[in-house]
């Protein structure tokens, strides 16, 4: 063993196993255990009255774990026939780590964090001396985190990253990019093990680097979550985060499992937070039960710090009476522009389009779902149970234009630009347009009023003044009630949203090191 080492593993033991209905404690059984195994001539590393209620556990090396349980079987043989010791069996395959602590509390909770649950604990109280027995299959996972909780040493968090398109390849550029960094500043890897798309994945417990891109076109190993979760075991990877940057409706469904295996779970993907209030709530039921964390600040506003600030003041007590503002930084770019020049809404659209600012059907953007599903994402974060169709929205698509194919669409651009000329013309002098969400009404009670239309507002106020894709966002408290706070800034853009899932990576990270 290395001697700058907190921790000693110890493989292949086997825990024996000494069962009765009211056995606990037994004067005199100890003293025959120890006697039929030293006549056994097997060695005894550590014996327990923990582990197991009613019963007696020893370890033994895994080669004497049978001719253990048969000592054991002939000494107690009355025992057994009478049903004073219901059973003797030996579980074999199992590690011991041996160390020195005066916190095991703050250990103990960095393994469960990992899935990690002791078959085994002994502890002295004489000098610290802590021994816990675990499966091989997480003997190193173990040792890792041990070492790095005793010793302040690098932890390693280990990233699946579930998506590769806008976001998620300008996130893997900036993890790359900053990797070296953060080691040093944080004492953190984060270390990425898989990139997933929806048909093929990659899987490289040793790191994933700037050839990335290649190897997900050269792979042939199909996308799975199970397989994911399998191969993160096989490799006793710890500190476990699924980064899910896809707009999946199905790959949510595996959040749950994904909490059961220990992953940490970020996400931009808004569908989950907007799924009926019952499979809401059972996902943050999972995650007390877990105890994982779930981190979607760039659900709403991108990389603004708007859900944090929004959970902090209700959490803390504040009565907040109404949110307002400009959620899509998309539809800011387009009625920002549109508003300050003479173009016509079809060209600045295609325009915001050409940028990756809107979605590849632009229409996703017009019809206000987006919004609604912001509007309601923030909404669950005070506790009420609105549901999806709870919203009111005025879709910025004219009536007629709302069927047919992005073709069909396109082609009738003249219709689209005509409607908008008119709703510019119509204003009140000195008036922009801009498309808004509002949560009102009695937030104290079961439900909000949630709304999400186009208003026309004077260009000197908060939301005239807007500009290019920056998002707005007013929270009107109790406290707050004359002036709100406001948070502003840019609302769209996949670097922007990248740079907003990284911080969730890092706040999941400091977690692990508190």
């Amino acid at each position: 063993m290395n001697k700058t080492q907190a921790v000693t593993l110890h493989k292949d033991k086997a825990i024996v196993r000494f069962e009765g209905p009211d056995f606990k404690g037994r004067i005199g059984i100890d003293g025959r255990i120890f006697k039929a195994l030293t006549y056994g001539r097997i060695s005894v590393g550590i014996i327990s009255q923990q582990a197991v209620e009613n019963g007696v556990s020893v370890l033994v090396s895994q080669k004497q774990s049978d001719k253990a349980v048969e000592c054991l079987t002939r000494e107690f043989e009355k025992e057994l026939l009478s049903g004073e010791v219901r059973m003797i069996y030996s579980i074999n395959e199992v590690s011991v780590l041996a160390f020195n602590s005066r916190n095991f509390d703050a250990l103990s909770t960095e393994l469960t964090r990992n899935r990690i649950f002791p078959l085994l604990v002994n502890q002295s109280s004489t000098d610290h001396r802590i021994n816990l027995v675990v499966p091989n299959s997480q003997a190193q996972k173990a040792f890792n985190i041990l070492e790095a909780e005793l010793q302040g040493t690098m932890r390693t968090l280990h990233l699946a990253l579930l998506g590769h398109g806008n976001v998620g390849g300008a996130l893997i550029g900036q993890l790359l990019e900053s990797r070296d960094e953060i080691k040093r500043r944080k004492k953190v890897d984060l270390k990425i093990f898989a990139v997933l798309n929806s048909r093929y994945m990659v899987l490289d417990h040793s790191g994933i680097g700037e050839d990335w891109q290649q190897a997900i076109a050269a792979s042939s190993t199909v996308s799975s979550v199970e397989e994911l979760i399998s191969y993160a075991a096989q490799h006793q990877l710890e500190n476990l985060v699924a980064v899910d940057n896809t707009g999946s409706t199905t790959l949510v469904e595996k959040y749950e499992v994904l909490l059961k295996a220990g992953f940490d779970l970020v996400s931009s993907n808004k569908v989950f937070n907007t799924l009926d209030i019952h499979s809401y709530r059972a996902l943050r039921t999972s995650l007390s039960r877990y105890r994982k964390k779930y981190l979607y600040e760039t659900n709403v506003g991108a990389g603004l710090p708007l859900i944090d600030t929004i959970r902090l003041l209700h959490l803390s007590g504040e009565d907040i009476t109404r949110i307002e503002g400009v959620f899509s930084g998309s539809l800011s770019y387009v009625l920002n522009r549109f508003s300050s020049s003479n173009l016509p809404f079809s060209e600045i659209l295609m325009e915001a389009r050409a940028k990756g600012l809107t979605e590849p059907d632009p229409r996703e953007d017009l019809s206000g779902r987006d919004v609604a599903r912001k509007l309601l994402i923030l909404s669950r974060e005070l506790d009420l149970s609105n549901e999806l169709e709870d919203v009111e929205v005025e879709s910025l698509i004219p009536e007629a234009l709302r069927t047919g194919s992005w073709e069909e669409f396109s082609s009738r651009f003249e219709a689209l630009d005509s409607h908008y000329h008119k709703l510019k013309e119509q204003q009140a002098q000195g008036h922009v347009l801009r498309y808004v969400g509002e949560l009102s009404g009695d937030l104290q009670k079961e439900k909000g009023i949630l709304k999400v239309r186009l208003l026309s507002v004077p260009q000197n106020s908060s939301l005239g003044q807007l500009e290019g894709s920056d998002s707005l966002f007013r929270i009107f408290t109790a406290s707050y009630a004359e002036r709100p706070i406001t948070i502003m800034g840019a609302g769209a853009g996949a670097q922007v949203t990248a740079r907003g899932v990284f911080g969730d990576i890092l706040r999941i990270s400091e977690q692990h090191t508190n």
